[in-house]
């Protein structure tokens, strides 16, 4: 039985033995539904937000060290060859959440979101590794910044009930 069924029992119930509330006081609202339980905890959400935060560090360390001239040349990224790898097995690991999430029958917007990000990463990349100019290699870098960003907070934050 759901607490909201169980809840409109015990009012029905009271209701009937004469301890009802008293006209002039408004009924307690019942919530539609539960958020549900946050993964934030588990050990493969865990490692994504690791993983995502570090990589976003690593990521800001790029945008500080290129050049002030916008039309300069784009900077070879140093260690882009390992950053590439570590992109991808993040990628591999949002994509294993949401498979995870899916499994167990979640119908929250983080499964969709995991899924998304794991889609998004691989074109953060290209875009980063396709950047000709200091101006496209910067947007590309804030692209990604924004999106490991992204990938940390909505498993960190508070679950919300479906919407």
């Amino acid at each position: 039985m759901s607490c909201d069924a169980i809840a409109f029992s015990a009012m029905l119930w009271l209701a009937s033995t004469g301890l009802a509330a008293p006209v002039n006081q408004a009924p307690a609202v019942v919530q539609q539904g539960q958020a549900p339980p946050s993964v934030a905890g588990e050990p493969l959400f865990i490692d994504i937000v690791k993983r995502a935060g570090a990589l976003k560090t690593r990521v800001e360390g790029y945008r500080e060290a290129l050049p002030k001239d916008p039309a300069a040349p784009a900077l070879v990224l140093p260690g882009f060859a390992a950053f590439k790898a570590e992109i991808e097995a993040l990628s591999a690991l949002d994509m294993k959440g949401h498979v995870t999430l899916k499994e167990r029958g979640a119908v929250d917007d983080l499964k969709c979101i995991l899924r998304g990000i794991s889609q998004d990463l691989p074109e953060k990349l290209t875009a980063m590794a396709e950047a000709k100019t200091v101006k496209t290699q910067d947007q590309a870098l804030r692209d990604m910044v924004y999106l490991l960003n992204d990938n940390v907070e909505v498993i960190t934050a508070p679950p919300q009930p479906a919407a």
